[in-house]
């Protein structure tokens, strides 16, 4: 009986080292490249082109960075950098905010039709982005938003991703919560802020990272419906950064650009990582 289980434990150790190995060289192969871009961003031009390429940081950090900030194809990288935030998080906050209504009326109200709308919102996922682009430009374009915030955003904040996730957490919310509050006189607004909402910040937390991310990877909106440099995004502005013919890319710039667009989403993943894996295992309950 000893003997088993001593051979069970050694089993079992040995399985948890070869699980951190792979888990190791998983890392080692996801940050290697990521490594690369910025020893990349720190170096000369002719450091990059020249072989070998160098594996440690060089000595041009600030100037690369400086002229990654200041300059571009056609507008500063700053400008594109806080054009993508603003995208990113009207993208993610009118996902959720949206969706948050949208599941609440569908789970507490009952009104005639009420699944049938539902699931019109959830077959909308089986659409192709390209059958939608050429109508929702149209519109956008007939209402003045093109060249605008507003035509990035609007057109991007329904989600029947979202609406869905949050009408099964919202079904799994004990009834004698709502009887309680209507008992107490609340109404439903204010059952929807003061009970579902806290409830749900962890799904909330796990969605925005998801939205974020979504929002600040766009390219093909904003290529659509951007004409001005001014509103280009940081994506649109790293595609336009590659010359074309055989002119040479200005390596260093480009790379510090891309760890540049690297930040936001890195920092809000890391300041919302605890909810965001709470978020995650509390939507598989």
């Amino acid at each position: 009986m000893a003997r088993d289980i001593h051979g069970m434990v050694e089993k079992r150790g040995v399985g948890l080292w070869l699980t951190h190995l792979l888990m190791i060289l998983g890392v080692l192969v996801i940050f290697f490249p990521i490594w690369l871009a910025f020893v990349a961003s720190t170096v000369s031009q002719p450091e990059i082109v020249r072989p070998p390429m160098p594996l440690w940081p060089g000595d041009q950090f600030f100037e690369n960075y400086k002229a990654a900030l200041l300059s571009g194809v056609n507008v500063p990288v700053a400008t594109m950098l806080f054009n993508s935030l603003v995208m990113a998080v009207g993208i993610a906050v009118g996902k959720i905010v949206i969706s948050l209504l949208s599941a609440f009326a569908i789970v507490y109200f009952r009104f005639p039709g009420r699944t049938f709308f539902f699931w019109m919102i959830f077959l909308t996922l089986m659409l192709p982005v390209e059958v939608r682009i050429v109508p929702t430009y149209e519109v956008v374009a007939g209402f003045g938003m093109l060249n605008s915030y507003s035509g990035l955003i609007f057109p991007l904040i329904a989600s029947a991703t979202a609406t869905f996730l949050f009408r099964q957490f919202f079904l799994t919310i004990p009834d004698e919560l709502a009887e309680a509050a209507r008992v107490d006189g609340a109404r439903p607004m204010r059952f929807f802020w003061d009970i579902v909402v806290p409830m749900s910040r962890t799904n909330v937390a796990a969605l925005f990272v998801i939205l974020f991310i979504y929002g600040w990877n766009q390219y093909l909106w904003p290529l659509l419906i951007t004409t001005d440099p001014e509103m280009n995004t940081i994506v649109m502005g790293i595609k336009q950064m590659f010359p074309s013919g055989d002119d040479v890319a200005d390596w260093p710039v480009i790379m510090a650009t891309s760890i540049l667009a690297m930040v936001p989403p890195v920092i809000v993943v890391v300041s919302m990582q605890k909810l965001f894996i709470r978020g995650l295992v509390d939507s598989e309950k």
